[in-house]
């Protein structure tokens, strides 16, 4: 705040935030799935109309709060490219065969009754190798949707698994952005931190694990034996089915693992699809190429045009149609839109100090140790429904609660697990954050219809709070030694 600007009241922080609750709320009611295609970003615009005059009210300058709308949304301009590079990878390797294959040699592999553990299970070890969930639910998460797709299976049960699978794999990696990002914040030791987050995220995945497992040995499949041929012989007839369709996958793995960044690493899978199509489905594409063109120009131009606008086949099944088209960079333009708005809503309410007036009011009543990781966890969730991103819903709480945590004598490690808990874990969840918006893209299930089975990002935040308040594994400030001491202890 400036000397010309006035600290906000309560019901300045909490109005545009009413305004936003009721918008949502009516925004899924009139308009159903379709919500997440205009409703809830003019919802966005109108709760930041109200934020704006909130915060011209209290003698903030417009420009100044417009300068904030364009940094907010230029934070969220990483994501941007990785989602269009991401559009443009799922549309070649549907051209190239990649996902196909995939989803022929799943529907050989996978039992349904162990189908939904078993994705969870897959996502996690994918991610844990190369850190990064969106990666994971771009390449082998688009694939078990259509796996699970072919086997008749719940495409919002199988988003709960990949969600779930691959925020583990990604929060106990250390290659992954956001688990270096919360310890660097808290001011803990990255390995120190990773071996804290285990007695939270390892019961949760098992507990997840368990209810997976349970569901998929009473859930029936709807694909019987001759479906499932059919649905294989389909994907043979159209597509060249063999080892060599899936090298882009693993040339993709490779480079995340090796940490070559997100952006070039999508963008290269993607440029790779396009030539392994060139090389393997050459049927194919003489069947969907302009004749007219000739055989390398068309060829040429029909993988320019996937890059930019997806893929589309004709197997005389809309099922399957719908099954195997998507992708371009197209694609992702709305959910662009909703990133955008919500990243525009969160600057401004952070700009004229909304959150700040929370977080206030929160410490105030948050007395004891079990109370503050509450408080905490609270904070971090709220974020990432006001500001839309996982990355602000770890550095600001952190920077809020850090030194609160220092005065009350709590180690680093227990401000930066639970900033993972609440923040990074529970942001796909959310429709409008950035990696609910992403795994809608890339899923194509909503967030709204997974929730409920996302079970490891529903049950790890749960645990810590239980944790918080029966004191289990809250570390308390020691002399250095004792300290790392007891952090090398495991689990």
């Amino acid at each position: 705040m400036t000397k010309n600007t006035k600290e906000p009241s309560f019901l300045d922080a909490v109005l545009p935030i009413l305004v936003l609750i009721t918008l949502l709320s009516s925004s899924v009611v009139l308009f159903g799935d379709d919500s997440s295609y205009g409703p809830n970003q003019i919802a966005l615009f109108i709760a930041a109309a109200v934020a704006v005059v909130i915060g011209l009210k209290n003698g903030f300058r417009w420009t100044d709060i417009e300068q904030a709308m364009i940094k907010g949304i230029s934070l969220s301009l990483g994501a941007v490219l990785i989602l269009l590079a991401v559009g443009a990878l799922i549309g070649t390797w549907l051209l190239a065969g990649t996902v196909p294959t995939l989803i022929y040699y799943g529907m050989q592999l996978l039992s349904p009754s162990w189908f939904y553990a078993a994705s969870c299970i897959l996502c996690g070890i994918v991610a844990m190798s190369i850190g990064s969930s969106w990666t994971t639910a771009a390449t082998i998460g688009v694939a078990l949707i259509g796996v699970a797709a072919g086997l008749g299976l719940s495409p919002a049960i199988t988003a709960g698994a990949i969600v779930s699978g691959a925020y583990f794999g990604d929060k106990i990696s250390p290659l992954s952005e956001t688990t270096n990002l919360a310890p660097a914040v808290a001011g803990a030791e990255l390995f120190a931190h990773i071996r804290h987050m285990l007695w939270t995220t390892v019961p949760s995945i098992l507990l997840a694990l368990v209810l997976f497992t349970i569901i998929g040995l009473n859930s029936s499949s709807s694909a019987d034996v001759v479906h499932i041929d059919l649905i294989s012989s389909t994907l043979q007839q159209h597509f060249a089915i063999s080892f060599w369709t899936l090298i882009p996958l693993f040339v993709l793995l490779a480079m995340a693992i090796k940490k070559v960044p997100a952006f070039p690493t999508v963008f290269i899978g993607a440029l790779l699809g396009g030539v392994w199509a060139l090389l393997f489905q050459r049927d194919l594409m003489q069947t969907l190429m302009e004749q007219d063109l000739g055989a390398n120009i068309g060829s040429f131009k029909l993988v320019w045009s996937t890059l930019f606008d997806g893929f589309a086949v004709e197997t005389g099944s809309d099922d399957l149609n719908s099954l195997l088209s998507g992708g371009g960079m197209s694609s992702m333009l709305n959910t662009v839109w909703l990133i955008f708005s919500a990243m525009m809503f969160g600057a401004v309410i952070e700009k004229i100090g909304l959150l700040r007036k929370f977080v206030q009011s929160i410490l105030k009543a948050a007395h004891s140790t079990g109370s503050l990781i509450t408080s905490t966890i609270a904070t971090c969730i709220a974020t990432n429904i006001l500001t839309a991103d996982q990355y602000m819903a770890i550095v600001m709480p952190g920077r809020m609660y850090k030194e609160e945590y220092e005065r009350r004598g709590l180690a680093p490690v227990n401000l930066s697990r639970t900033l993972e808990d609440g923040g990074t874990i529970t942001s796909p969840l959310i429709p409008w954050n950035t990696c609910g918006a992403y795994m809608h893209g890339v899923l194509n299930v909503n967030p709204l219809d997974y929730f409920v089975y996302a079970f490891f990002n529903l049950i790890n935040p749960v645990l810590a709070v239980i944790y918080a308040y029966c004191g289990i594994k809250i570390l308390k400030l020691t002399p250095p030694d004792s300290v790392q001491q007891e952090l090398h202890l495991k689990p």
